[in-house]
C-alpha cells in the first residue's frame, strides 16, 4: 500500500463533491495538498479544515493560468484530475456552448494540466497521475452530448499514457465512478442506480491510489452492466422505441 505520508498532491477539483471528500481523506493519512478549482472561497473553506493545504484557485481552460499553477507548486509527488462539468443534453436539444464548456474543462483541461506535469516527472522518473473519468465514458448514453463523450476522451487518453509511460516510473490510474450524489448529478431527473455518497466514492478513489492497477471502476455491479454494453448487438443496444 502507498505510503502518503509528507507526498505532495496536486488535487484539481477539490471544492465540491468527490474532490472536497479526497482532500479530507488524503489529508487524514498525512499527504500535502494543493488544492485547486474555480470556486476560490469554497476552497479557502475546505483549506480550514485541513492542516497546511496550499489553495491555488484555478482555472483549467486558461492555458496561462494553468502554466503558472503548475510552475508556482515545485516538487510534486502526483496529480489527480477530477474536474468535472455536466449538463444532461439530448441531441435533439443540442446547445453547441454548453457542449464545448463540458468538452474543455472535462478532457481539454487534463491536457493542459498533464501537459505541464507529465514532462516534470518523466524527467525525475517518478510521479502519480490519477485521473477521474467516469462509467459514462465507456458507452454512449441518452442525454449526454459532450460529457459522455468528453469522458470517452479521458479514458482514451489514461489508456495512451498508460502504454507510452511504461518503464518511466510514471504511474498512470484511471479511476471511473458511476452515480455520486453532488450538485451535478441532482441535475438529473431519473433514477440512478447504486448512487454513493462522495465519502464512499473518495474511499474508492484513494483504495485505488494506494495500489498501481491502471484501471478502477466501481460500483462494480453497475459497472459491470456498462461494460457488457458492448458484448450486446446494436439492434438491441439502440432499439426504437
Amino acid at each position: 500500500m502507498t505510503d502518503f505520508s509528507g507526498k505532495t498532491y496536486w488535487l484539481i477539483g477539490a471544492s465540491e463533491g468527490l474532490g472536497r471528500a479526497l482532500a479530507k481523506q488524503l489529508n487524514a493519512k498525512g499527504a500535502r495538498l494543493v488544492l485547486s478549482a474555480r470556486n476560490a472561497d469554497r476552497l479557502d473553506s475546505l483549506s480550514t479544515e485541513i492542516s497546511g493545504a496550499r489553495v491555488l484557485a484555478l482555472d483549467v481552460t486558461d492555458i496561462d493560468a494553468v502554466r503558472r499553477a503548475a510552475a508556482s507548486i515545485g516538487d510534486l509527488h502526483g496529480v489527480i484530475y477530477n474536474v468535472g462539468s455536466y449538463e444532461p443534453m439530448r441531441a435533439t436539444d443540442w446547445d453547441s456552448d454548453t457542449v464545448l464548456a463540458m468538452a474543455d474543462v472535462n478532457f481539454t483541461g487534463a491536457l493542459r494540466v498533464l501537459g505541464e506535469v507529465v514532462p516534470q516527472f518523466v524527467e525525475q522518473g517518478h510521479g502519480d497521475i490519477t485521473l477521474v473519468g467516469s462509467l459514462a465514458g465507456y458507452h454512449g448514453l441518452p442525454a449526454a452530448i459532450g460529457y459522455g463523450a468528453s469522458k470517452a476522451a479521458l479514458v482514451s487518453l489514461a489508456e495512451t499514457m498508460r502504454f507510452d509511460l511504461n518503464g518511466t516510473g510514471v504511474v498512470v490510474r484511471l479511476v471511473n465512478p458511476g452515480f455520486i450524489k453532488t450538485r451535478l448529478t441532482q441535475k438529473n431527473s431519473f433514477r440512478m442506480p447504486m448512487l454513493m455518497t462522495p465519502e464512499d466514492a473518495a474511499q474508492k478513489v484513494l483504495r485505488a491510489m494506494g495500489k498501481r492497477r491502471f484501471r478502477t471502476d466501481f460500483p462494480a455491479p453497475f459497472s459491470w452492466l456498462i461494460r457488457s454494453l458492448d458484448y450486446l448487438p446494436d439492434i438491441v443496444v439502440y432499439r426504437r422505441k
